[in-house]
Parts: structure tokens; sequence; C-alpha cells
């Protein structure tokens, strides 16, 4: 009898190949090939078994959502929580060989109408390839019901890799910045694998108390999910390694998350998030550093990815830099966009090749500039806001040190140019960048001509998108091995009391950022655990800077400009982006006083807030401003005083600096 038969007998639907298995039960759906199985639940939509080379990668549950993965959610409907699909979805496998002769199959799970939502589609999929030990996945949320126009906000939406256990040894956010990974660690199960670890904020514990924990040696005494996000720029894989010391042959085992495309998120560049926390994530979107959310209206019908996630294997004593090297090689926008081509008959919304163009230019870039990138996203919007445009695309790239720039395989629109560099003040725009399917758009030469108002007679911190150069940002900690940046450990872990006994004094040409600048100002600090009381005093919520002029800085000049740009704004709004009445500084108001005399206050709306601070980054959502005021205000040949100022005693309040500027005409 016939394996086909046997399976049939058993009641299976089965495609059988030389290389592949795809199969549907009753129960469950899978996908095989000689290397590895993936098993999904119709009744949850988790995949509940994952074997690579012979090895449980999950490990053994102890509750209905330990050892599963991957899986997707979101927060998609009006009740704003995590909806899972599960046994009222659909599923269903596909098959077939793509067009260089190698078979695939297909996992789709498809939820109509996710908690009642007349309308809405969630839908799920998951592809692997005979030759492949990756899972290609896509997710897609449509909403069509013109009697609701507005649904919701989509606050998430996000695919996890969650195994129990520890044969996953470290945590790895990229190729510059990996960990081993706290045993127990809260992460993966807070309410059972806490172990020694006292919660101090969401998702964030001190574990200093432990011995022989592996991360409290190497790393840090806090340990919270937010240590391990990144910014999206740069960022092209992130995972979860197995040393060896926990597997059935002490072989090293890599799990990754690959980004080879990301021209379907939202955010730009500057977008950043959660990648690896013991669980294995593809955040797709969130606001969990204040990045917007967009709105679930009549017509969304927004489809992500690909993304894949990818398995690899390496000898006895191995690296976890090979591995990922491995996976690396995977993030590339070429890679298997073949493939997708073939499949995209399975995948609604995906943009073939067919409907995709290229483009160049040459930039003529100021002076001084450096590491610079060239963004493409949704016309008339700031990158950061491409959520406005749902159906607007994103993509950047390096610009060369000559200016010259190249992006291909954009989808056929209309996008925005922007430009931005390190020592550059604000940033190039142009408009009306049209790109044609199946053709090369050339914008030819594009002269950057940097903003400027006048004579700059000087600048503190380097306008770079970012709060990194200042005390605790980027500086490597002196007190672990592996020498994380400071701003990745828990904000409570730096006493700015004790720090700053008696404020920040700038003294601009005298002072070193690094040291006698902080990277977070503060309306008052406390709320952690080495300070539990909040203090409230001038020294924390007004910085002074002092800065001395001479007659010639100030002869035949009239005005003044003050430039300052925040790398991260937190309002009493927090990442919510909601107005109250009452809540008191939704809308922020900053003060700067020049030798006592007050400018005009910039305030800061409610829907540009992040939790950057509390949320271990230094680059978040984006603001900037410009003050101006007569040079009468400025005293030559003496030394001036400038005072930044937030609200005096205002909970959750706090800004990060990129950087200032002031100059004169």
């Amino acid at each position: 009898m016939s394996i086909l038969i046997t399976l049939l007998l058993l009641g299976l639907t089965n495609i059988v190949s030389a290389f592949l298995n795809v199969t549907e039960t009753n129960g469950t759906l899978s996908l095989q090939n000689d290397r590895v199985l993936f098993i999904m639940n119709k009744t949850t939509s988790y995949i509940t078994t994952v074997i690579f080379d012979g090895v449980n990668l999950l490990g053994t549950p102890v509750d209905a959502t330990s050892a599963i993965g991957p899986y997707a959610d979101a927060i998609l409907t009006p009740k704003q929580d995590n909806y899972v699909p599960g046994a009222t979805a659909d599923y269903s496998i596909v098959q077939g060989v793509d067009s260089s002769g190698i078979a695939y199959g297909g996992m789709i799970m498809s939820q109509n109408q996710p908690e009642g939502i007349v309308g809405e589609v969630f839908q799920q999929y998951w592809f692997l390839r005979e030759t492949e030990t990756s899972l290609h996945a896509f997710s897609r949320i449509a909403y069509h019901n013109s009697s609701v126009p507005f649904l919701a906000d989509l606050q998430d939406i996000r695919t996890l890799f969650r195994p129990h256990g520890y044969l996953f040894t470290h945590l790895s956010t990229n190729k510059d910045f990996y960990v081993p990974q706290p045993r127990p660690n809260p992460a993966i199960d807070a309410s059972k694998d806490l172990g020694i670890a006292t919660l101090v904020q969401d998702t964030t514990w001190y574990i200093g108390n432990r011995t022989d924990d592996p991360f409290v040696e190497n790393v840090a005494d806090y340990f919270t999910k937010y240590t391990m996000s990144d910014t999206y720029r740069h960022h092209t894989v992130h995972g979860l390694f197995a040393d060896g010391t926990n597997t059935p042959d002490n072989s090293t085992i890599g799990a990754w998350t690959i980004y080879n495309t990301k021209d379907t998120f939202f955010g730009g560049p500057t977008y950043s998030d959660l990648v690896v926390d013991g669980l294995l994530y593809n955040y797709i979107q969130s606001n969990h550093h204040g990045d917007q959310t967009p709105n679930i209206t009549d017509g969304f019908d927004r489809t992500w990815g690909p993304a894949v996630f990818h398995l690899n294997h390496g000898a006895i004593g191995g690296s976890l830099q090979a591995l990922q090297e491995e996976a690396e090689s995977f993030a590339n926008n070429t890679y298997a966009h073949q493939f997708y081509d073939d499949i995209a008959q399975h995948v609604p919304g995906y943009v073939t090749t067919a409907q995709r163009g290229s483009w160049k230019a040459q930039i003529q870039l100021p002076e001084g500039a450096n590491n610079t990138i060239a963004i493409l996203s949704a016309p008339g919007y700031d990158y950061q806001d491409n959520v406005f445009n749902t159906s607007a695309y994103q993509y950047w790239c390096e610009v060369g040190s000559d200016g010259s720039v190249y992006i291909d395989r954009i989808k056929a629109g209309e996008y925005r140019l922007t430009v931005y560099a390190d020592n550059i003040f604000g940033d190039f725009i142009q408009e009306g960048i049209v790109i044609s399917a199946s053709q090369e758009t050339d914008s030819g030469q594009i002269t950057w001509n940097a903003e400027s108002a006048g004579t700059e007679l000087w600048r503190l911190g380097v306008p770079d998108k970012s709060a990194g150069e200042y005390k605790h940002g980027n500086h490597p900690d002196p007190n672990h091995p592996l020498h994380p940046p400071e701003y990745r450990i828990y904000w409570g872990a730096y006493d700015y009391v004790n720090d700053f006994p008696n404020g920040v004094n700038f003294k601009i040409g005298e002072s070193n950022e690094a040291d006698d600048f902080n990277y977070i100002q503060w309306s008052v600090f406390g709320g952690s655990l080495t300070r539990p009381e909040v203090v409230a005093n001038p020294t924390i919520n007004n910085w002074t800077i002092s800065f001395d002029l001479q007659e010639q800085d100030l002869t035949n000049v009239s005005n003044a400009t003050l430039t300052i740009q925040m790398a991260g704004v937190s309002t009493a709004a927090g990442n919510t982006d909601v107005l109250s009445n009452k809540t008191k500084y939704s809308n922020l108001p900053f003060v700067v006083a020049i030798n006592s005399n007050e400018l005009e206050p910039w305030v800061i709306p409610y829907y540009r807030s992040s939790s950057c601070a509390i949320r271990s980054a230094v680059t978040c959502y984006q603001n900037a401003h410009k003050f101006t005021f007569p040079t009468s205000y400025l005293q030559a040949n003496a030394t001036n005083e400038m005072v930044l100022s937030l609200p005096y005693n205002a909970s959750g309040i706090s800004v990060m600096y990129d950087a200032i500027r002031l100059e004169v005409q």
C-alpha cells in the first residue's frame, strides 16, 4: 500500500514530493522537507512543532501559550487587545513548483471578522521550499465596511517564536550586540520563570542579586525587552543562538528573523522596535518608541512582507557570528524575489517585480555631511508619518561619499525624497519622485544646500537623530565584560540626582558632551528601584548652557536663531497619541530663556510624544524647532546663559536632545 493511500485512510490530505510534504488533517497543517518540520494547530493558529535536523526547537510546553510559534497576533479591533486567531479561522494549504523547479508548500490562516468585526480580515501566510530551512512570511489586514468608516488604530502587528526552556543560550540584536540569556529569563514566562527578580517597570526586572547568572555577570543588573531593541535603518537580522550547551550533540543552532525587505513597514529608518528577548519577534508595526500608528478605515488593505524565519546549524564550538553572517547573506531585496513572484497568486497585495521600478540620482552634499541616507516615502508627509498614507511603501539606502544613490525594486508610484546626514542640521526634502513599473527613474543632479540662519556661533552635540553622544548614551558600560552601550540598560540604573547634584551646567568650549550633558532631561526624577522617591527641584527641570561671545560675534547682526533638534520627547500623552483635557502637559511647553529673556514656548504636540527615555533608546520620534530672537538679548565680551526648561514637577515628562545650534545674522 502506498504512503499516500495510507495517509488518506488515516484521514489526511497529503501532497508528497521527494523532499517536501504539505499536509492537512482535521486539526493541523504541516510543512516538512528533509531538514525541518512545522506543524500548525488549527484551534489556536500557533505552530506547535518545530523540528530542525531532528532537534525540537520549541521545548516542552507548560501551558497553552508556551513552546509555540511562529505565530501572528495583532491589536486590530476597538477593544485594543492582542488578538490571536483560533478555531474560528479558516485554514488551508497550497503547493506547487516555482519557476526554478523547486517544490514549495504554504500554510494559510484567514480570520474573517475578528471579534465579530464585520468586514475585517486578518491573514497569515507561511511558505517553505524543499531546499531551504526557512519560512517565508506575509501578513495581511483588510477592512471593508462603509457603514463604520473608522474601525480602530492598528497599534500592533507582529509574529513571534516563543520557545520554552534553555536550548537557546544567547540573544542577538545585530552583529554588534548580543547577550547571554538570563536564567531564568522572566521575559519568556514572567508568571513562572522569574527566579530571583524584582519588577521595576513594565517587563523590566532587577536581577542583580542572582549569582552565576550569565546575563548579570556579562551585561547588566537589569533585564528588559527594551535592552535588545534596535533602530531599523541598518537592521537586517536578529535571533536566538544555541551555543551547544543544551543541544543533543553539542552543535550550535540559530533561529533568525531576516528582513530581506522593509518597504512594507512604516516609520522610516529611525523607526525602532523590539527584536528579541527570549522570544524572537518580527515587529511589523507598533508604537513602542513613539511612532505613529495607522488607522484601520474602510478600504484599508495592506500586506506586509516578506520576512524570513530562518534556521541554521553550526559545528560544535561554532560561533554565533558565523551563523548570523550566514543568515545575513539573505538580507537583501533580491533574495528569493523570483520565488515571491511565483507565489504572488496566493498572497493578495504582494507587489511583483513587474510592478516595480528603480531610481537613481547624484546628490551634491553639504560640506561635512557624513553617513548620509536617502529615503523615498509617502508624498506630502514626514517620512516618520507615512502611516497616514496606508497604501504607501518606503525605501532607503546609503548615499555614496560622492553623492551617488540607487534604489531598486520600488513599488510604482509617487514619493517624497528625504535626505539627511550626520553633522548637518535639518533634512533635504524634494517632492514628486515618480517611479514607473519596469523603468529606471533618473533624477539627475540634486543639490542639497544645508539650512542656515546666518553665522554659526556654536553647536552642542552632533546632529545625527540620536542622543547617544551624551552621558549614559552610547558610552560602553565599564562594569561588565560585554560593555553594552549604557542607554540599553534600564534608565533607573543611573541616578541623575547624584550624577548632576547641581544640575546640568554646560559651558560651550569647555564642557564635554559625554560627561557634562545627560542623555535625558527629566521634569522630575525618581520612581526607580534605587531612588523610589520622586524628586522635583529646579536643578532637574532646568538646564543651563553658558557661552562666551566677543564683540565681533555681534557686529552688524540683529537676529538670532536657536535650533533645537530632539531625538525623543515624552509628553504626558506618552505613547498614546491621545489628547486628554484631564492630563496636563499632553501638549508640552518647552521654554528657553536667553539671559533671563524668555522666548515664546515651543509647544510640542501630544501626537509627537514617545516613551524613548524609559524604554532604553536614544533614537525615537524626531522633533525640531527654531527659536528666533533679537541679538540684543545677547551680550558681547561676556558670558551668556541659556536655560532650557521643562515644566516643574510634571511626572512622565522628558526630552532627549539630538543637537543644538545658535546662529546670528
